[in-house]
């Protein structure tokens, strides 16, 4: 089992001067890792085919709502599974989350991976992501401890990954995108965009 993380929005909680209202965290899972390969492969060609260079990412909100749209219809046919946690920032009251950065990304990743309803079980984990060398080894440390037990174990292999050498990464990117438009009042096309992969959201959590 493959799955693959990204969020979309911010972790900050100065809404009123910018931050966003909703935190997307959104997990792309394979079963299979054939059908990854494949999906990658066709992520690749429709970079080609929109004559993008080799080196371009993918990215939800540098994309054009034409090119969001390519996207997501070339992927939808393949088999796999989305997992997503939506974080309205206007309900959380805890001050550690509020406060520290690390902790609420830390928190709240923690949070869609455990509460998976059996669905995700040894996994190889991916998740997008920079920070510095400390914090990446304590994320990651917190992550096993919480997620990992002698009876069950969530994650086989974890690691924080470029997403500029990772299509499938970047897919993760542009799903999170896509969730996370569809709950802005303000934009256009949120909506119409999530329909055309609502049928492999297996699961999408608003959290209070």
């Amino acid at each position: 089992m493959l799955v693959f993380i990204d969020d979309s929005g911010d972790a900050g909680f100065k809404l009123d001067i910018g931050s966003s209202r909703f935190f997307v965290i959104t997990l792309l899972i394979f079963d299979d890792e054939l059908e990854a390969e494949k999906t990658a492969v066709a992520i690749k060609e429709l970079r080609r085919q929109l004559g993008f260079p080799e080196d371009v990412e993918f990215k939800f909100f540098k994309s054009k709502h034409s090119v969001r749209e390519k996207f997501l219809r070339v992927i939808a046919p393949f088999q796999f599974r989305i997992r997503c946690l939506v974080v309205d920032k206007k309900k959380i009251h805890s001050a550690e989350l509020k406060n520290n950065k690390n902790s609420f990304y830390s928190y709240v990743i923690k949070t869609v991976l455990k509460h998976n309803d059996d669905s995700i079980l040894d996994a190889k984990v991916k998740i997008d992501g920079g920070g510095d060398r400390l914090f990446r080894r304590n994320f990651l440390t917190y992550l096993r401890r919480e997620l990992n037990a002698n009876d069950k174990r969530i994650i086989n292999h974890c690691r924080l990954v470029d997403s500029k050498s990772n299509v499938l990464i970047q897919m993760a990117d542009m799903i999170a995108g896509t969730i996370r438009r569809s709950y802005d009042e303000d934009k256009k096309n949120g909506t119409h965009l999530k329909t055309i992969i609502k049928k492999r959201i297996q699961d999408e959590w608003l959290f209070r």
